[in-house]
């Protein structure tokens, strides 16, 4: 299971114990300088972008005893895509993907986070922390109050370098988002909060993701947004998952 932007390896707590019941061994492990490696985040992000992530990854996955099935949530949706047209999956699950290089914003919520990044100057420069604000008004939106702080509490820094190559990769020289998708041969599932509550990943980004696995089963899972993995009936889609991976 790989985490998003801010998050770490916590953020499956809730999916863990739905896919251990039915037989899997889970690992979520935290991203460099994420979840409890984020006391030191800023300083050891600084400069890291997705290739770093990605490597990680892959020295993980290299370690175990047979391909796993990759779940990947919002920028994690990325790196677990690269690794499977690496050949290096067995099954995809992709949760309100972040749009790899190629996909446009296409709503007014993703376009404003762009813009917004970009009043902040040379982001990809440095690593900043979170804002509390922000986060509930596009991320945190579907939990309540309480949740909100208990789940931002957890929340560390992002690479600003990441940010720029998922948000800006039309500028990016390294590609570092690109994915050979038609290099995937395992299934792919892609899901996706519904288009009035996810405001970092719109449907219409998630369904371009999805559109590119031909025959491939695509949710849009109503009143959700796009924290899908930390909200209230977590439990119940991470048990839809399960099932389709049989």
């Amino acid at each position: 299971m790989v985490h998003g932007v801010n998050c770490g390896g916590w953020c499956f707590e809730t999916f863990k114990p739905v896919f251990e019941a039915r037989g899997f061994e889970c690992f979520a492990p935290d991203l460099v300088g994420h979840g409890a490696d984020k006391a030191n985040g800023i300083e050891k992000l600084t400069g890291v972008g997705i290739a770093d992530y990605l490597a990680q990854m892959r020295d993980l996955v290299a370690q175990l005893p047979r391909k796993p099935v990759l779940l990947g949530h919002s920028m994690g949706a990325v790196i677990a895509q690269q690794l499977a047209a690496e050949g290096l999956a067995e099954k995809v699950v992709l949760v309100s993907p972040a749009p790899r290089a190629g996909i446009l914003p296409p709503s007014s919520p993703e376009k404003q986070l762009g813009q917004d990044l970009m009043s902040l100057g040379p982001f990809w420069t440095r690593a900043f922390e979170p804002n509390f604000e922000i986060a509930c008004d596009i991320s945190l939106n579907r939990l309540s109050p309480e949740r909100q702080r208990k789940v931002f509490e957890s929340f560390g820094p992002e690479s600003g370098q990441a940010l720029f190559e998922l948000f800006f990769w039309m500028f990016d020289q390294t590609r570092a988002t690109v994915v050979d998708t038609q290099a995937t041969r395992c299934p792919v599932l892609t899901l996706s909060g519904s288009g009035r509550d996810d405001r970092v990943v719109s449907v219409e980004a998630a369904k371009a993701t999805a559109d590119a696995y031909p025959g491939s089963p695509f949710w849009v899972l109503e009143d959700h947004a796009h924290m899908v993995v930390v909200e209230d009936g977590a439990d119940k889609i991470a048990i839809r998952i399960a099932d389709w991976l049989g």
